[in-house]
């Protein structure tokens, strides 16, 4: 006879199945090119199309548009975020540094790209670009307090002073060329602050 009845038993978590990863995967990599293309009026049918599984895998995984148009702009800051840590312990401070603001310059002509697809939220893009922001700040404080300490960058800079800088001349210069005039920034801001040898706060 049994002193006492057992517990609950709790089932282990089951990660996704490795074929169920890969078709999101290439849907979200497939979503992110219709989106550019197409804007608000991306064609889902396309989407599951150009990813090579049905329009059922496709809402298997995403079941309304805003979880597909969430999950693109999700794994673009994911990647960025990724690329702080890789580069750090890949390349010296101010290549990292510089390497993952020409990365950030790329992510803001995609989220340029996809503007009316994210106006289309039913919650608004509000909650995604706050999430964003404090990961992608994060990211580029970690980067920038890693050159300062090797001495290669120069004290008192403030490193979303550099992000606010990039991002506004994609806000004011909407136009073709924005995207060329950032990455000259990107370089200026890099040399500048390199040859500084410190920064009033």
């Amino acid at each position: 006879m049994q002193s006492g009845s057992e517990g609950p038993t709790t089932s282990p978590v089951r990660k996704p199945r490795a074929d169920a990863a890969r078709n999101r995967s290439r849907l979200v990599a497939a979503g992110r090119n219709v989106v550019a293309d197409q804007g608000a009026n991306a064609s889902l049918e396309r989407v599951a199309r150009e990813a090579g599984v049905s329009i059922a895998t496709l809402y298997r995984h995403f079941p309304q548009r805003d979880a597909l148009i969430e999950a693109i702009y999700r794994d673009e800051v994911d990647t960025l975020v990724a690329a702080a840590t890789s580069l750090t312990a890949q390349l010296d401070p101010i290549a990292a540094l510089r390497e993952w603001l020409v990365m950030f310059v790329d992510f803001l002509d995609t989220k340029q790209g996809m503007s009316g697809a994210l106006d289309t939220l039913l919650r608004g893009p509000e909650p995604l670009f706050r999430d964003s922001s404090d990961r992608l700040a994060s990211s580029v404080d970690a980067l920038v307090r890693h050159a300062q300490e090797s001495t290669a960058l120069a004290t008192g800079l403030q490193p979303l002073d550099l992000l606010r800088a990039i991002g506004g001349i994609a806000n004011v210069s909407p136009d073709k060329n924005w995207k060329s005039s950032a990455l000259r920034l990107v370089d200026v801001l890099i040399t500048g602050l390199q040859t500084t040898a410190r920064l009033d706060p």
